[in-house]
């Protein structure tokens, strides 16, 4: 077993409290957040569910040509609205690859917004650590733009 511990943050120069509630209204909504949490690049989602709620669970089914479906289950832990949401989430190909818990926090900052994105995760046998932080970070800065500005 490897651990892993990845912090990122993007700062966004905007009315504070508005982006924190637009950003807060990704999460319940399925459509914008497959749209704003793209998944792996050429996936194909096979099923999705989502359930924002303290104990709600979102669950997730893709493909990609010639590799193995991606299973995701993530529960919801704490919602804090326009604040902090916390998952705990696991993914498996075949088997469980790994299991994380992860924050998403909206802090102000003088003229705008910083969100604070931390995740652990533990990746299980043939799953690999090393590729976790070079992922996390470019499917991060994708997620989070700096349109807008």
């Amino acid at each position: 077993m490897e651990l892993n511990r990845a912090t990122h943050e993007r700062s966004f120069w905007s009315a504070s409290s508005r982006f924190r509630r637009n950003v807060s209204s990704l999460f319940p909504d399925p459509a914008k957040k497959r749209k704003w949490f793209r998944g792996r690049e050429g996936a194909k989602i096979e099923s999705y569910e989502l359930d924002f709620r303290v104990g709600g669970k979102e669950i997730t089914a893709d493909a990609v040509l010639r590799f193995p479906r991606v299973h995701e289950r993530h529960l919801f832990l704490v919602i804090v609205p326009n604040h902090r949401i916390v998952i705990a989430y696991t993914m498996s190909m075949n088997n469980t690859v790994s299991s994380s818990q992860a924050t998403f926090e909206l802090v102000p900052v003088q003229d705008g917004s910083t969100l604070v994105f931390t995740e652990q995760a533990a990746f299980f046998e043939k799953s690999t650590a090393r590729n976790f932080a070079k992922k996390l970070a470019p499917a991060f800065r994708a997620a989070c733009p700096r349109a807008g500005h």
